[in-house]
């Protein structure tokens, strides 16, 4: 199993070190570093498959370090962990390129599936875009869902979802990874619009016996492919 190469940029001494310590359990190389401007400095992109910053920073702040490490390698995926959670921040985040903005205090599971999803996601060659199903065939460059009876076009919610689930497939998805993933948010009605493409995607799975989309209560949901 591949040893994914994280850059920590975190100037909490405790709580750098827990995160660190528990990335490296999870089988991540670690290399953290506690200073913006120092940081930049010490960055390689090829050592470096994902990078985690946060904002408030000595003498360079993360947002200024991320600009820097886009010029080095625009391809990196970049995830923000800061205690700033400010409208004007988190937009400030995903346009500079962030993959994920994560606010502290955050779950660090949910925190460890955000991080697996963005490097397999980035990770994909064409071909690994496409997701056997049983009969079905699921592209999600075309959103396209082929089976039997033709194929079916995936909204583009519905196709995030289905990958989702296929990236996890036979496994818990947690439903908070999804929302926070696809919806960029938690609250009533964005569980309730999950539910929904949930039922759909149930409903276009149908025909394949093999396959079974359940509900977890309380946790998520699990696309089964039996056999």
């Amino acid at each position: 199993m591949k040893r994914f190469r994280v850059f920590l940029l975190e100037d909490d001494i405790n709580f750098g070190g827990v995160l660190r310590s528990y990335l490296e359990m999870k089988e991540f190389t670690v290399q953290w570093e506690t200073d913006g401007a120092t940081a930049l400095e010490r960055f390689h992109a090829g050592e470096t498959d994902l990078c985690i910053l946060d904002v408030m920073l000595p003498n360079m702040d993360g947002f200024s370090v991320a600009v820097g490490i886009r010029k080095q390698c625009p391809s990196v995926p970049l995830v923000f962990l800061t205690a700033r959670s400010l409208k004007e921040d988190v937009l400030r985040g995903y346009s500079i390129g962030a993959d994920d903005y994560i606010c502290k205090p955050f779950d660090t599971e949910v925190m460890l599936m955000k991080l697996r999803a963005i490097l397999r996601r980035g990770g994909e060659t064409s071909d690994e875009g496409r997701f056997q199903l049983g009969s079905f065939t699921f592209e999600f460059a075309t959103r396209t869902l082929q089976g039997s009876a033709g194929p079916s076009r995936l909204s583009p919610r519905e196709a995030d979802l289905l990958k989702l689930l296929c990236l996890h497939i036979n496994e818990l998805m947690p439903r908070e990874l999804a929302l926070q993933t696809i919806w960029r948010e938690d609250n009533y009605f964005t569980r309730r619009s999950m539910d929904v493409f949930i039922a759909r995607l149930r409903k276009l799975l149908e025909p394949e016996t093999r396959l079974e989309l359940i509900s977890v209560h309380g946790s998520g949901y699990r696309l089964i492919l039996h056999g």
